[in-house]
């Protein structure tokens, strides 16, 4: 009688010879410095040590996967921004230096000339034609404005800021700092100049 086969590891598949969160990483890395339109799927699949039609399967198309490439950089951005928008033990002064100098930290790293905010650095050139990138670009906008807003509102009601200060206008005021900063980095000003900016920025804001 013919014995059964071993089925030990039968529909297992081969393991997957990459780390998708790496992959990600290194293809947000080529979008940021060559931008949407001049990031190729070659060097992409390069970057991140796949063959394209790896990387197709993992991510889909270079559309999708500049898309998870953004919202995974706004996940990471945000968390920064959020913590320091929201530790209860800092002044309203030094939670918003803490906040633009976490983004300070991003805009200035990477190797050779400073990268800026990846949405603003790219997001910003597709939104004209591309209503997903739109989409997605606006709702982060919307977000960070809404946290801004709401601790200017805290510190209102901490006495920090007047009672008569609109939070709302004033976060705007606020978020538009940050990407003036971004640009400002790409266009080549020191982390020591822009780091002056926003402590003048702050004394407005908190005067």
């Amino acid at each position: 009688m013919a014995q059964n086969k071993p089925t030990e590891g039968k529909g297992r598949g081969r393991p997957r010879a990459y780390d998708p969160q790496t992959a990600l990483q290194q293809a947000l890395g080529v979008f940021w410095s060559t931008g949407y339109s001049g990031a190729s799927l070659d060097s992409i699949a390069t970057a991140a040590g796949m063959n394209r039609p790896s990387l197709y399967a993992a991510f889909g198309d270079k559309h999708a996967l500049y898309i998870k490439a953004l919202e995974q950089y706004w996940e990471t951005a945000a968390a920064a921004m959020h913590a320091a928008l929201t530790d209860t033990g800092l002044t309203l002064r030094q939670a918003l230096t803490q906040f633009y100098e976490g983004q300070l930290s991003i805009y200035f790293s990477g190797e050779g000339q400073p990268r800026g905010c990846f949405a603003i650095g790219t997001a910003t050139t597709e939104a004209v034609e591309d209503a997903q990138i739109r989409e997605v670009l606006s709702d982060r906008l919307s977000r960070l404005d809404a946290d801004l807003e709401s601790r200017l509102r805290t510190a209102i009601e901490q006495g920090e800021l007047a009672a008569a200060v609109d939070p709302a206008a004033l976060a705007v005021l606020a978020s538009s700092l940050l990407h003036s900063i971004s640009i400002r980095a790409r266009a080549g000003k020191s982390r020591a100049e822009l780091t002056e900016l926003v402590r003048n920025a702050i004394n407005v804001i908190c005067a």
